[in-house]
């Protein structure tokens, strides 16, 4: 993958159209240039379906033949997920789709009239513009199974947020209608303050049942580990209650839908769940990146999905940009700027990476003794964040290393980053 403006520019040749899409919903608007900028043709205006792809096509073949030319670089805004379809398309017809930063589309267009406006006609040729100097990226759409965990992954996430939701929504129902539930459960989703929710969720409901009529309810699917001594202590709650005492009825009612709503995505997110650990394997090299002590499958899964083929790398430091991993400074004359990560790319990838960094730190004696040497380094010891930071890119370069050459993880190589001797020989 070459990502050097010049190589981007030197794509673009005589022969070559560089056509400027607008995407939208339902239309899309497209105007044509040659590489030095010269306009040909009116502009064309498609639908979103096949006869409208169609038109497009008719249209890009019309002015092919007329102004001689043998291949075309279609460039339009990644726009929500309006570009998709569109894109399979010209995917499928084997035309070179490029995408620019909606960003650098925002900030040019006044270039040509030094006019703010933004309408249908003028997009389009901001857009070719970028392409035709080179300021463009080419999409990865992965394919096979990497299509189908990024697909899997992005369920996960919504069921995560959606589950985070509830928790702390349940968490503040029980601060307003009985605080004093925590003290007896340290977790309300386990088996047993979870029937106490659903059945008996307030302190005149627990007061009403007494300790008897808890203990047989709780017998009915739990054996073990509550009994007696844990529903004395829930009464004795009850009866020293400070939470709210009105509006009980609807507040039951309230806390029995967000009880429902939980059930139905845990159902979700254990049924994805399945399936990502069915998908993960599948692809090669997973089963040496979870030999590594700490990797668990989020993590593996989650790399593999937002990274999806890597061998069309050449370099993690590829990967380190896709992530916003690679760093930034801002420098003038004699100010040295203080340098950050970029946070430019994929913020999933990012996010799963820091993530996946911490039980590493905890339970892995490598990272552990490389986080620990970064800290404590006699000159220019990192923060604890920075150093996590250095180990996300450290744990790309393995994951690189283990997918692209089949090799097996050697915790030795990872103790060579340390120079002090005494560390090394432990």
């Amino acid at each position: 993958m070459k990502y050097s403006q010049n190589s981007k520019i030197m794509q673009i040749t005589e022969n070559t159209l560089v056509i400027g899409v607008d995407v939208a919903n339902e239309v899309h608007y497209a105007r044509v240039f040659d590489y030095r900028g010269i306009e040909f043709g009116r502009p064309v205006k498609f639908s979103n379906n096949y006869s409208g792809f169609s038109v497009f096509a008719e249209w890009v073949r019309q002015l092919k033949k007329e102004h001689q030319k043998e291949h075309v670089m279609v460039g339009m805004e990644p726009t929500g997920h309006y570009w998709f379809a569109f894109a399979k398309h010209l995917k499928d017809h084997r035309i070179k789709i490029v995408l620019v930063n909606p960003f650098h589309v925002k900030r040019s267009k006044e270039l040509d009239d030094n006019n703010p406006t933004k309408n249908d006609r003028k997009d389009p040729k901001t857009i070719a513009m970028l392409v035709k100097d080179g300021r463009y990226m080419e999409p990865y759409i992965p394919e096979g199974i990497y299509s189908e965990l990024r697909n899997a992954m992005d369920t996960r996430w919504r069921l995560v947020k959606g589950l985070n939701s509830i928790r702390n929504r349940v968490k503040r129902w029980i601060s307003i209608y009985f605080p004093e539930f925590n003290q007896v459960f340290g977790d309300w989703e386990g088996k047993a303050a979870l029937m106490v929710l659903k059945e008996f969720p307030t302190p005149a409901r627990v007061l009403e049942l007494g300790i008897g009529g808890i203990v047989t309810t709780w017998r009915k699917e739990i054996s073990r580990a509550v009994g007696v001594k844990r529903a004395k202590r829930l009464v004795e709650a009850a009866k020293a209650t400070v939470g709210m005492r009105q509006g009980l009825r609807a507040a039951e009612n309230e806390l029995k839908c967000l009880l429902e709503e939980y059930g139905v995505l845990m159902r979700q997110y254990e049924r994805t769940m399945v399936l990502i650990e069915e998908l993960t394997f599948q692809v090669p090299g997973v089963e040496e990146m979870l030999k590594i002590k700490g990797v668990g499958l989020i993590t593996a899964a989650g790399f593999i999905a937002e990274v999806g083929d890597i061998t069309r790398f050449e370099h993690p430091r590829q990967v380190q940009k896709l992530g916003g991993l690679s760093l930034k400074e801002n420098s003038s004359g004699k100010h040295k700027g203080k340098a950050t990560i970029s946070k430019r790319g994929r913020k999933r990838l990012r996010a799963i990476l820091f993530q996946g960094i911490m039980p590493l730190v905890a339970r892995n004696e490598e990272f552990r003794e490389l986080h620990r040497y970064y800290t404590t380094m006699p000159q220019n010891p990192l923060k604890k964040k920075q150093s996590l930071i250095l180990l996300c890119c450290k744990l790309i370069r393995i994951f690189f290393a283990l997918i692209t050459k089949k090799t097996a993880y050697d915790p030795q190589k990872m103790m060579k980053d340390i120079k002090r001797s005494a560390l090394q020989a432990a």
